[in-house]
């Protein structure tokens, strides 16, 4: 069901249904294009429903940092709501598709599904507070204790999509794990190399497998 994977959390069924019913209107995004750039004016929230998308910011000079990965089942543009714009570029790492929930349908649907208003809203925490999580890793944490919480966090967002936590695969490449996190791509090739030799987790290609979700707890200095 789409309204299912677009707005997955904290709705009761029935109003998930009438969303589904609700929000009509889909995007195809093909792999390597825009689904909007910088500056552009916010007139939507693009809740992905197939494939995943990263956000970034591209400086003049052809610089790229990425600011974040999404899943099925993330709320995008939740970063342009206070100014307007969209403060960055979302880029499909794959083909990709969003439903979209126009900004003026937003009241008009509330009026049929109440929580959608308390659901953005939670949403929009959420965001600042992984944006903090960023900032903390990469300004107080060694470069193995930022690709431990990394996968750490994918776990928990595959976990509340209601996929496996320890096995998945990763859409994103190691040089953009590396930008995402402030590493070079030859630091998260070996922490990766290192992680398996440790038996904190298994890799093949771009499929990985949690084997020790304590140690890499441990590691990054949260308890169990």
């Amino acid at each position: 069901m789409m309204g299912h994977v677009c707005l997955p959390v904290g709705m009761p069924a029935q109003e998930v249904e009438q969303l589904d019913m609700l929000v009509k209107e889909r995007i195809r995004v093909e792999k390597g294009d825009s689904l909007y750039r910088h500056g552009e004016k916010l007139n939507a929230l693009f809740a992905l429903r197939l494939g995943s998308i990263k956000t970034q910011l591209e400086e003049q000079g052809g610089q790229v940092q990425i600011t974040g990965f999404f899943l099925p089942g993330d709320i995008i543009g939740l970063d342009g709501m206070i100014e307007g714009a969209h403060s960055s570029t979302a880029v499909a790492m794959e083909d990709s598709e969003v439903c979209v929930v126009r900004l003026d349908e937003i009241d008009e649907i509330s009026r049929y599904v109440p929580t959608l208003q308390h659901q953005i809203r939670r949403l929009m925490s959420k965001e600042i507070g992984r944006s903090h999580q960023v900032l903390l890793a990469l300004g107080s944490m060694r470069s193995e204790q930022r690709l431990a919480a990394f996968l750490l966090n994918l776990s928990q967002r595959l976990s509340a999509l209601g996929y496996s936590s320890t096995d998945f695969i990763m859409r994103m490449s190691r040089e953009e794990i590396g930008n995402y996190l402030g590493l070079t791509l030859e630091t998260v090739s070996r922490l990766f190399s290192r992680f398996a030799r440790e038996g904190l987790i298994r890799v093949s290609q771009r499929e990985v497998r949690i084997l020790d979700l304590v140690a890499l707890n441990e590691l990054v200095g949260k308890p169990c």
